[in-house]
């Protein structure tokens, strides 16, 4: 679970967020943090027992920064209003697909998979899709992943307007093939959060997720 105060720094955060706020609050920071960092390390030690290629992670190795980069941004606000972790096969920035959680007040998810690869790996995928589509239609159309996150991701800014270069308008794997990042993801209430069965319950998303994972980095796998 997820300690009550955690929650309500990120809350505070969200309606202060500038740096004389956090340097003041920097503690309740620190205590939150820790907190999540907890949090995921538990998540981590018992899903490895089911996907080993993250056993050797830790959790202060997935967790992203607080600070936002507002070099190229017309948000200037210092500071996220969330913490985040990707557990990733060889860290978080690797090329391989992988899992995620997002904690947020009011905008919580969990789930994964591969966002925005680089155009090698794109192509990479597209072509296991095409080749493996029954087998892509399998995982993602089972009871168990319907049930959990119903379908991948569809988002208009994460899709193609049409078929890629390459493969024929009528292909049968046309919808997957215009993705541009295979991910899933579920949406938690901040009640959700405070359950004690969270860390058992985000190893059962990602374990659903998991053949969609091993799916996406067969195909990157390198030669």
């Amino acid at each position: 679970m997820i300690q009550t105060g955690t929650i309500q720094f990120l809350k505070k955060l969200s309606k202060n967020n500038n740096k004389p706020w956090f340097d003041a609050n920097r503690k309740d920071f620190e205590k939150a943090r820790a907190d999540f960092e907890s949090f995921i390390q538990a998540v981590i030690t018992g899903f490895a027992k089911h996907d080993p290629s993250i056993a050797s992670l830790t959790a202060k190795a997935c967790m992203f920064r607080i600070n936002r980069d507002i070099r190229f941004s017309k948000d200037k606000t210092p500071y996220k209003k969330n913490f985040a972790a990707s557990i990733n096969r060889g860290g978080k920035k690797s090329i391989y697909a992988g899992y995620y959680f997002h904690l947020e007040p009011g905008n919580t998810f969990v789930g994964g998979g591969i966002w925005m690869p680089m155009p090698a790996e794109t192509q990479k995928i597209r072509q296991e899709i095409d080749y493996s589509l029954d087998e892509l239609k399998k995982i993602v159309g089972s009871k168990k992943f319907i049930a959990t996150y119903k379908d991948l991701d569809r988002d208009a800014e994460i899709s193609l307007t049409n078929v890629p270069k390459g493969y024929e308008k009528d292909n049968p794997a046309a919808s997957f093939l215009k993705l541009k990042s295979w991910i899933a993801m579920k949406e938690l209430s901040d009640t959700e959060l405070l359950s004690k069965s969270l860390v058992k319950d985000t190893i059962e998303a990602f374990k659903t997720l998991q053949p969609l994972i091993y799916f996406l980095n067969r195909a990157v796998e390198p030669e």
